[in-house]
């Protein structure tokens, strides 16, 4: 006892029985905290779903069938992803007002906390590509001069070469990618929505899409001067053939008309 009350009176107990204490303080949080945020977070992500169900036997069960298997109206959902979910519905796409050849963007009906719901539940029905996160579509690192590079190989074809959208087949076209998101072009990108090809990371690494955002925002951010002077719409080689057919042309006979006048003209004198 008289030991043991000796190292009691020790200068060097009270620091011990600390470190003692704060050791056992740090494992029981260590041990404890993680499971109570995952279970948390579980919870959080049960009743997400379950809102979105409710959501989706709502506003979506009509056409892609009740547990989004799909039916002749509206294609499987098992799968898509819930970047697919924030794109269609983000953009007012979904739910469609009337079938046809596309669906055109229009108002959004839901609010984000709402897609957000939808996007959970579609999720838990397969896997599929999520929402990006701002890190992946924002400007930082990007390069512009590449993702112009991108997109006019593997994107102008449709969109033309600043974004401006072009005509398809059979009623479809490439809509105008001036004031999308840079988390809905993503989102397309990654999921290939209605006639649009799919470029997931195997064919556009996430460093591509970021650089081929950057590059949209470049051209179509309104602060850009054209080099070439008067841009006619930004619409490519066929708006400047018609002007330099139109008014190249059209200047052209004008001048030789006036030169065969002023010819026939001085002959008569």
């Amino acid at each position: 006892m008289k030991k043991l009350s000796a190292r009691r009176r020790h200068p060097l107990a009270a620091v011990v029985v600390l470190l003692l204490a704060l050791a056992a303080t740090g494992g029981l949080y260590a041990t404890l905290a993680p499971a109570s945020q995952a279970k948390a977070d579980d919870t959080a992500q049960s009743l997400a779903i379950d809102e979105g169900k409710k959501l989706y036997s709502v506003g979506c069960a009509t056409c892609h069938g009740t547990g989004g298997q799909g039916s002749s109206d509206g294609p499987s959902l098992v799968g898509v992803g819930a970047a697919a979910v924030d794109f269609q519905v983000g953009t007012g796409r979904m739910p469609a007002q009337q079938p046809g050849a596309q669906i055109p963007r229009k108002k959004v009906i839901y609010t984000q906390a709402q897609i957000d719901q939808l996007a959970a539940y579609i999720a838990s029905l397969g896997a599929g590509p999520s929402i990006p996160t701002k890190a992946e579509y924002g400007p930082d690192g990007a390069d512009i001069a590449k993702g112009g590079e991108l997109f006019r190989t593997n994107c102008a074809q449709c969109h033309n070469f600043t974004g401006k959208g072009g005509a398809l087949t059979h009623g479809k076209f490439a809509p105008s990618l001036e004031g999308v998101a840079p988390k809905h072009i993503y989102e397309a990108m990654q999921t290939g929505p209605q006639n649009m090809p799919s470029f997931p990371d195997t064919t556009l690494t996430e460093q591509n899409k970021k650089d081929i955002i950057a590059y949209l925002n470049a051209v179509n951010g309104g602060n850009t001067e054209s080099p070439g002077g008067l841009e006619l719409g930004g619409l490519g080689p066929v708006s400047e053939g018609l002007f330099a057919w139109i008014f190249g042309l059209g200047a052209l006979i004008a001048v030789a008309v006036w030169v065969a006048a002023r010819t026939a003209k001085a002959k008569k004198s």
